[in-house]
C-alpha cells in the first residue's frame, strides 16, 4: 500500500493482530487466549472461546480532519475471600450512553484491591482498542480513585505497581477524568466481574 494511502481501522487492527506476539496479549488480556484475541481484532471471534463474553463494537466521532471520541468507562472488581477467587469486569458507553463493549474476566486469586486494579486496566485496554480519545472513567472503590487522583497515597507495592501501569495507559488518552460513584450506578461492572469469577481459567 502506498505509504500517502489513509489507513482503515480494519488495517490497523489488522497489522497489530500480526505483529503482537503472545506474552504481551496475555498480559494485556489476562486470562484468555491470545489466538482468540486475534480473532477479536481481525472481527472474526470464535464461538464458545475464552473471549465469549467480549462484545464490541466501533465507535467514531469526526470533527472536522480530527477523529475525537468520548467514552465512558465502568470497571469492577470483585474477590471472594479477598484474597479469593476474583474477577474483572468493564463497560464502556459512548458520548450518547450506547453500550459498546463489555468484558468480563477471570483473574484468578487475588485481593479486591487488585482485582479493581485490574478491571480498571482491562477498561482501558478496549478504550485503546477503539480508538477512545477522551475517557470519563467511573468506580465505586473510592480507595482506587483517590488514589488515581492523586490524594491517597500507596503504600503496599503490588498496588503500586498496578498503580503505575494505569497511569502508562492513562497517558495515552488525549484527556481523562476519574470519579466515584455509588456501587448501585456501578450494577453493570459489577455483574461482569462476579460473572468473570464464574468463568473457568484457560
Amino acid at each position: 500500500m502506498p505509504a500517502n494511502d489513509p489507513l482503515t481501522r480494519a488495517q490497523v487492527l489488522r497489522t497489530l493482530a500480526e505483529q503482537l506476539d503472545d506474552p504481551l496479549l496475555r498480559r494485556l488480556f489476562p486470562g484468555h487466549n491470545a489466538e482468540d484475541i486475534r480473532q477479536i481484532l481481525t472481527g472474526t471471534p470464535v464461538a464458545g472461546s475464552s473471549v465469549a463474553d467480549l462484545a464490541v463494537h466501533p465507535v467514531a466521532k469526526t470533527t472536522g480532519t480530527a477523529s475525537v471520541v468520548r467514552c465512558r468507562l465502568f470497571t469492577d472488581g470483585a474477590s471472594r475471600g479477598n484474597p479469593g477467587q476474583a474477577g474483572a469486569g468493564a463497560v464502556l458507553l459512548d458520548e450518547n450512553n450506547q453500550e459498546v463493549a463489555a468484558k468480563s474476566v477471570y483473574l484468578g486469586t487475588c485481593t479486591n484491591n487488585v482485582a479493581e486494579y485490574k478491571a480498571l486496566l482491562i477498561g482501558l485496554q478496549e478504550a485503546l482498542l477503539l480508538g477512545c480519545t477522551e475517557l470519563a472513567i467511573a468506580l465505586d472503590s473510592e480507595l482506587i480513585v483517590r488514589q488515581i487522583q492523586g490524594r491517597y497515597k500507596v503504600k503496599n507495592e503490588t498496588l503500586s505497581i498496578l498503580f503505575q501501569e494505569v497511569h502508562e495507559q492513562l497517558a495515552r488518552f488525549g484527556k481523562w477524568s476519574i470519579a466515584h460513584i455509588p456501587r448501585a450506578q456501578n450494577a453493570r461492572a459489577d455483574q461482569l466481574a462476579n460473572r468473570g469469577i464464574d468463568q473457568t481459567k484457560d
